[in-house]
């Protein structure tokens, strides 16, 4: 049974568009700099799992798509580039600190603002939806997810 997951991304950097517009519409979903969310993606994600297109730190944030894990973790090159925003002094290739796994656009889909989430039945304990909460990958129960679904349609 595959799991679910809600991946942020900062539109800047990577948007539901971008990934619309990429080679097979895949992309690795890199510069991941957080231990917990890093453990999500190397330790539990599976090829088939689904996960919200999250569309973070911008004028209107929210859900814009559904997207499929479609390789499981790999050490993220950025890390290794000194060029890179996300370069990581402490990264080895024999020692790599940082993964990413790839993903596949399933669909975008209308966006669903934070405060529809925030004002859902259902949805108040969603990880998102917590005070403090900072994680760019956060598990999704399967009513959270079937509850978004029929939001996002």
């Amino acid at each position: 049974m595959p799991r679910h997951w809600l991946m942020k991304s900062e539109p800047d950097e990577l948007s539901i568009d971008d990934l619309a517009r990429a080679p097979k519409r895949t992309t690795p979903w890199f510069g991941v700099r957080n231990y917990q969310a890093r453990n999500f993606m190397r330790d539990d994600m599976r090829v088939g799992d689904l996960a919200f297109f999250y569309h973070s730190s911008c004028p209107e944030p929210g859900i814009a798509g559904i997207v499929e894990v479609s390789r499981l973790a790999y050490p993220d090159a950025t890390q290794f580039d000194p060029k890179s925003a996300y370069f990581d002094a402490k990264a080895t290739r024999n020692a790599p600190r940082w993964f990413n796994v790839d993903v596949k656009l399933v669909r975008k889909t209308r966006l669903v603002t934070l405060p529809e989430l925030r004002a859902a039945r259902g949805l108040e304990e969603m990880v998102i939806l917590r005070r403090g909460n900072r994680l760019s990958i956060t598990p999704v129960t399967a009513a959270e997810w079937k509850i978004v679904e029929k939001m996002a349609t």
